[in-house]
């Protein structure tokens, strides 16, 4: 595989990606970054975790040292801590250029964005709602000169549901420039983003990961069928012998609703488990710093709604309480599990939602024969 300065990338850039401990491309970047320096539009479709933020990062910012002004690259993205995550690899790997970034999230002041956004930042990363509130109310900022336009995560931008970016892409679309370079990135490739294959305009290159497998084959899956009156208390069994037998562990916990996340913390709590809670009720600057702590470790189960799917990238071991109930599609299951690498994955789920799994083993754990089982039943269906 070629090296990153075979790919046309300036040998500061090659450098920074060094110290960053990226030394070779994976097939993502080296398929996808010579078609953007040659400034051509780009649909990447890769699983989760096979180096997609670097492969639009970096070429962008080798365009942007060659005539660098503001705003330069809008980066749209579903969800407030995903925006975070890329503008923190923008700042790593354009420091050397003095790089300007601007988060545009909700949650936060937006007459403190409206003024950075004045400021004219080299690269703005934003939430769809966020930065067309900005648009609607302000006129402080233009993206009329707008180099590139990227939208990672393009499945859920695109995607028509609870979640539906529509009316905000309309305002943000018709705010930049007709000439300018559209890149895509996804892990999945839905009916949306094949249509968008056509209707590129500039000289349109599209890459698609030739692997089949929707998970990765590290990630070990059970589906355990629990009793109600009992769910819990398994749930606390599971946990207490997860971290018994690791020294070193972390388990993120998946629920339906806000209201079962914070319940759930509060009972762990009780019990003197290290837990946080991490979901859409709490303000911007807490959930920022739950997922920070337990990061960090200081925090060592993070009890979640959907919110983190997408911005979690790896844990021991991974929970979902009610998996009948959730509102993820298989897609949305595929792509979190891609993101948790080498984890176990437990579905708690209540016997009387849903129909019966074939060839379901019992539950037990740890020596339970469930662990060799590579399927998880999803609504009675295999995943």
């Amino acid at each position: 595989m070629a090296a990153f300065r075979e790919l046309g990338l300036a040998p500061w850039l090659v450098e920074q990606a060094r110290q960053m401990g990226l030394s070779r491309p994976t097939p993502v970047q080296a398929s996808c970054i010579p078609p953007i320096l040659q400034g051509r539009d780009c649909l990447g479709c890769a699983k989760t975790g096979s180096g997609k933020t670097a492969a639009f990062v970096l070429p962008v910012l080798q365009v942007l040292s060659e005539d660098p002004y503001g705003i330069f690259c809008l980066v749209l993205t579903p969800t407030r801590e995903l925006a975070y995550q890329i503008a923190e690899q923008f700042r790593v790997l354009g420091k050397p250029l003095g790089l300007k970034d601007c988060v545009v999230v909700g949650g936060l002041d937006m007459v403190a964005q409206a003024l950075e956004l004045s400021r004219k930042p080299h690269v703005v990363i934003a939430t769809p709602g966020r930065l067309a509130d900005h648009l609607r109310s302000s006129n402080t900022f233009s993206l009329k000169k707008l180099k590139f336009l990227v939208l990672d995560e393009a499945d859920r931008l695109l995607e028509q549901g609870c979640a539906d970016f529509t009316a905000d892409l309309e305002v943000i679309l018709e705010a930049v420039p007709a000439r300018r370079q559209t890149l895509l990135f996804s892990a999945t490739l839905t009916d949306t983003l094949n249509e968008l294959k056509s209707l590129a305009m500039n000289r349109p290159f599209f890459w698609e990961a030739a692997s089949e497998v929707r998970t990765v084959d590290e990630l070990d899956q059970r589906y355990l069928l629990v009793p109600e009156a009992v769910k819990d208390a398994y749930l606390v069994h599971l946990i207490q012998t997860f971290q018994d037998e690791h020294e070193d562990w972390s388990i993120i916990i998946f629920t339906k609703t806000c209201k079962e996340c914070q319940i759930l913390n509060m009972m762990l709590r009780k019990f003197s488990f290290p837990s946080v809670a991490l979901h859409s009720m709490m303000k911007q600057r807490q959930r920022f710093a739950a997922l920070a702590k337990f990061k960090s470790s200081i925090f060592k189960i993070l009890i979640a709604t959907d919110v983190a799917a997408r911005c979690v990238y790896s844990s021991r071991r991974v929970i979902s309480t009610e998996l009948s109930l959730f509102s993820w599609s298989r897609r949305e299951y595929q792509v979190t599990c891609m993101r948790l690498g080498h984890s176990y994955c437990t579905s708690c789920h209540q016997p009387q939602h849903s129909r019966p799994a074939k060839n379901l083993h019992s539950p037990g754990w740890p020596d339970s024969p469930c662990r060799s089982e590579r399927n998880l039943y999803y609504n009675g269906d295999t995943v």
